[in-house]
């Protein structure tokens, strides 16, 4: 039988097309049994997003120059009876094995001197443990910043270098009321140091990286952000703190934060921990601040400031009120001292400082700050507001005592047994013993002088800077004061050897 060459052509073309099709139809089915997977007609979703920076440069760089410090003192010898346990300790379950535990093991890992001690019950008297904290060089020659808080009470210093190797060093100097100290390392070579950033150009959110010590592990790292700037947490006349989220614990102390230029931006120093732990609030002094206390304990060792003279307390919107002033802006003198130079210049209770040298004064720490950063000796000159009007005083500042001036042995006038009565302001007076002043007997319970702190055995002085010795001089006080139109005056007020003023409000009409 003849095939027709047209028809033998046909039936080889529709061949090749089978073939053509199961060799596709194989190679999908291989992919898909080598991929485990469908055929993918699309791409996986990508999103392209700003990656976060690392660190690891930064770390890598400024490590070399943090360090732990280890701190020994002498211990004296002491009963061990487990009778000076500390009150944090006080509410522990009776049992000997967990209280001896807390008794023993307390204290190792940035503690102050007395409540870190650990103690010896045997009459070892010989150099121990008692904090351990973080520094960091700041000079190739040896010399490092850590806490005055982790060296106080020491008596011989180690540092241990971020390699390891320990070394012996010595104390320069501290600083209590900043929390500062500087230690030299003794011996030969270079070290790897940092420096101080320009922390005015450190802004909230910033990216920080603080390297430290915590609980003794060396060489730790946390990062974080700067939450807040210029906190005062009550630690001290200078508070300036920076304030940072980075994981900062126990051991932390003294550790430098760095920026992400590799500048220390803050010194750790303190934490806000109901727990004990990190809770994401740590506090820093600022570099600005460190830089100058450092640079003062290298050169004498010491830190010396320039002193006022003058106790001060806060301007409250109330006491501007009654003084005439635009805002509560300032620090109001409640006493000058006898020996200090402001009042040698002619500075007396009820005036209020708003500017030295031209530089505003927001507050009482703001004031301090500005007169601590002056040498002794310096001439400033200080504004004052001061009966109703500006001036200003040039003082030839003094030098900061290096401890607290004690308290005055004077006792406080017995009241004579007349009493009066200012029936406005809620007070039941007397004269004082020597004339000076009005004793207060009793308070009005529900009345604006209750309600502002004052209270019985206080003594009136004066009245809108008019001193005082009789009810009738307060009266004549506030009908001044309704008379120019201000809403309340302003009381000196006497309390144990300390002034202060207080805002009351007079009835009108």
């Amino acid at each position: 039988m003849n095939i027709a060459p047209n028809s033998h052509s046909r039936t080889r073309k529709r061949l090749m097309a089978a073939a053509a099709s199961v060799a596709i139809a194989g190679a999908i089915g291989f992919g898909a049994v080598a991929t485990g997977t469908a055929p993918v007609l699309a791409e996986a979703v990508r999103v392209e997003a700003p990656q976060v920076p690392s660190f690891a440069d930064v770390v890598e760089r400024v490590s070399p120059a943090v360090v732990s410090v280890r701190v020994k003192a002498k211990i004296e010898s002491t009963a061990d009876d487990g009778s000076d346990l500390p009150d944090a300790f006080g509410n522990l379950p009776d049992d000997p094995q967990l209280r001896r535990f807390f008794r023993e093991f307390r204290g190792f890992g940035d503690q102050d001197g007395r409540d870190g001690m650990r103690r010896f019950g045997r009459g070892d008297r010989q150099p121990r443990p008692v904090a351990q904290g973080s520094g960091f060089f700041i000079s190739e020659d040896g010399y490092l910043v850590t806490n005055n808080h982790v060296v106080g009470e020491g008596s011989s210093f180690t540092v241990v270098m971020h390699d390891g190797k320990e070394l012996d060093a010595k104390l320069v100097g501290t600083d209590p009321r900043t929390d500062l100290a500087v230690l030299k390392v003794e011996g030969d070579g270079k070290f790897t140091y940092v420096d101080f950033a320009d922390d005015a150009k450190v802004r909230v959110g910033d990216w920080v990286v603080a390297v430290g010590n915590p609980f003794g592990l060396g060489g730790t790292v946390t990062a974080g952000i700067v939450s807040a700037r210029g906190r005062d947490i009550g630690a001290g006349p200078y508070d300036d703190f920076i304030q940072i989220d980075a994981s900062v614990n126990r051991g932390n102390s003294g550790g430098p934060t760095f920026n992400l230029n590799g500048q220390v931006v803050g010194i750790n120093t303190a934490i806000f921990s109901p727990s004990g732990g990190s809770v994401g609030i740590a506090f820093d002094i600022p570099a600005s601040t460190a830089k100058q206390v450092v640079q003062d304990l290298m050169k004498d060792g010491t830190v010396q400031r320039g002193w006022l003279g003058v106790e001060i307390q806060p301007v409250t919107s109330e006491i501007a009120e009654s003084l005439g002033l635009k805002s509560d802006k300032g620090a109001l003198v409640s006493s000058a001292q006898d020996d200090g130079p402001g009042k040698d210049a002619g500075i007396s209770a009820g005036d209020v400082i708003t500017q030295v040298d031209g530089k505003d004064v927001a507050s009482p720490k703001e004031l301090a700050r500005l007169i601590g950063a002056y040498p002794p000796g310096k001439p400033v000159d200080v504004t004052l507001w001061r009966d109703g009007k500006s001036e200003t005083v040039k003082v030839d500042l003094g030098t900061l005592p290096s401890s607290d001036k004690q308290a005055s042995a004077d006792q406080q006038p017995s009241a004579p047994p007349k009493a009066d009565t200012l029936a406005d302001l809620g007070l039941t007076v007397t004269r004082s013993d020597d004339g000076k002043g009005l004793v207060v007997t009793d308070v009005d319970p529900d009345s604006d002088a209750a309600d502002r702190g004052i209270q019985a055995g206080d003594v009136i002085t004066s009245v809108n800077s008019t001193e005082v010795n009789g009810t009738e001089d307060v009266a004549k006080a506030m009908a001044d004061a309704v008379k120019s139109g201000r809403k309340a005056v302003l009381m000196q007020i006497t309390r144990d050897d300390s002034n202060r003023f207080v805002a009351l409000p007079v009835a009108k009409g």
